[in-house]
């Protein structure tokens, strides 16, 4: 069986990750070929230099009117895997950057790259550039339109013959584009192309192309990230109460449902080689690490931004006691209203953080949060820690200064409002971290309340934040009060397996077979 993986992400190649899907993209073709299933992988070319390349094909590509040429390059091959990455100016044209922020024209200069990447890759399964393919697996809604092209176009005969699977990694972001006069439409991409718009349009503007429901309709067998994201997508969001669900697709989830093609299949970690890490630093040396990137991200910008300084002046303040202060409450990821839409909820004329904040105090603790994103989220994030003398807010990424988090917390906080899968509470359960996390999605199928983590819910946004500090109190109390009990929580939590191999079967059973 040869399986080929689309995506825009590939963890495996240098500069080639922005989210999760980057991690799914590196490891699930390595755990496939442990089970006799040859792989390949393509991704596009963003302008990596340090790939080792190996020509393989030029491929002509009609596209806008015109006839392109991508260039098909192989980059690796290893045990059972060939990765590839296609290339071209419109892929390496931002610098290096997967994806770009287009303001008033949400996915336009992306959807363009994207559609691109997808008509190339059509081309190059077409003409068998590497080989018969038995599966054809396409994963979020920069991958969607060879679902497209592939069911429409009769162009592609030998395409029309490959059966395709889609993974959902976020229904949040579907790539929604007009159908015509834009320069960024499936009519500027493919002006001849004839097509159904019943089952490809977007449900809210029927006006518009949605990748992400063409594909959803149009495949095989569609795959959500995990069993009770898969159930919670067949159900109409409430964002007022705080439920993120089937996000104006629901209706073709539960279609999908009826016909047998959804699966949900949890996603997996790596757990070889991880206990030979090396031991938790201290306080003092965390201290020392986040100075250093404090100082290489002050050093990146034209101007010194609050966060950085006043984070700054928190790990001198910090480097000042000896060990650290207990419990140590921490948080790693990217700042989207998925992430903190509960922790910036109003509070007595704060925000939910500075409750959690001070909680934490309350048991003498203190709350070490990493990540960027969202402009307003930061700015939120930064008062909190200026208002928090117990709060460390690390604007930035560093891979040392997240995996030492890991391994040095206490507890891991993720309330999601929504999560597909999540790799993080994975990680933070690998190093014995036990984590607080809203029950949904992924953070529900991984963690069991009170034997390797706590969990929360709640109706409402109001009834959410309450229960997430209630959450907070009951994790701290068993940590002060029960510090056997906690002990346990903490082992049990190390002793999780999310591996790829059984994750791996369940992809050869329930969606190539």
């Amino acid at each position: 069986m040869h399986v080929v993986m689309v995506a825009a992400e590939n963890d495996r190649l240098p500069s080639c990750k922005v989210g999760g899907v980057a991690d799914v993209i590196r490891d699930i073709p390595y755990a496939l070929a442990e089970q006799q299933v040859r792989c390949s992988v393509i991704v596009p070319d963003y302008g990596q230099y340090a790939l080792n390349r190996e020509f393989v094909a030029d491929i002509a590509v009609p596209f806008k009117q015109h006839l392109e040429t991508a260039t098909l390059w192989r980059v690796a091959s290893d045990s059972g895997v060939e990765q590839y990455v296609v290339s071209h100016s419109l892929f390496s044209h931002h610098g290096g950057a997967i994806y770009c922020n287009d303001g008033d024209q949400p996915f336009a200069t992306d959807a363009n790259k994207f559609a691109l990447f997808c008509a190339a890759v059509s081309e190059l399964l077409e003409h068998q550039m590497i080989g018969p393919v038995d599966i054809l697996h396409l994963h979020d809604w920069h991958a969607a339109v060879v679902a497209v092209l592939k069911t429409f176009s009769p162009r592609f005969v030998n395409l029309k013959q490959i059966k395709t699977v889609y993974t959902v990694h976020n229904l949040a972001l579907q790539g929604i584009r007009p159908f015509k006069h834009d320069d960024s439409s499936l009519e500027s991409w493919f002006p001849t192309l004839s097509y159904d718009g019943s089952r490809i349009c977007d449900h809210l503007y029927p006006h518009c192309f949605n990748p992400m429901r063409a594909a959803i309709n149009l495949v095989d067998k569609v795959h959500l990230v995990s069993p009770t994201y898969c159930e919670e997508v067949q159900h109409s969001s409430d964002h007022e109460s705080g439920f993120f669900g089937g996000e104006g697709l629901e209706n073709d989830m539960q279609a999908a449902a009826r016909t047998g093609r959804l699966a949900g299949i949890l996603n997996g970690c790596i757990y070889s080689g991880h206990e030979e890490q090396t031991q938790a630093l201290t306080l003092s040396e965390y201290c020392d690490l986040a100075e250093q990137s404090l100082f290489v991200w002050m050093s990146n910008g034209e101007a010194l931004k609050p966060a950085h300084y006043i984070a700054h002046q928190r790990v001198i303040q910090w480097r000042q006691q000896s060990t650290f202060r207990r419990p140590l409450v921490t948080s790693v990821g990217r700042l989207t209203d998925q992430k903190a839409l509960l922790l910036r909820q109003p509070k007595d004329g704060q925000l939910i953080l500075d409750s959690v904040a001070t909680l934490i105090n309350e048991y003498g603790g203190v709350l070490v949060i990493l990540g960027s994103g969202d402009p307003h989220l930061e700015y939120l994030f930064t008062q909190v820690m200026a208002r928090n003398e117990n709060v460390l807010y690390l604007q930035g990424y560093g891979q040392e200064l997240g995996d030492h988090l890991y391994d040095l917390g206490d507890l891991f906080l993720m309330p999601s409002s929504f999560e597909p899968c999540g790799i993080s509470q994975m990680l933070a359960m690998r190093a014995g971290q036990p984590c607080l996390a809203h029950q949904v999605g992924g953070l529900k199928d991984t963690i069991d309340h009170e034997h390797t983590g706590f969990l929360f819910a709640g109706r409402t946004l109001d009834e959410q934040s309450q229960q997430l500090l209630a959450g907070l109190r009951q994790a701290l109390d068993i940590h002060r009060n029960e510090p056997q009990r906690y002990l346990e929580i903490k082992a049990n939590a190390r002793t999780q397996r999310f591996s790829w191999d059984a994750i791996a079967s369940q992809y050869i059973e329930k969606l190539y077979e």
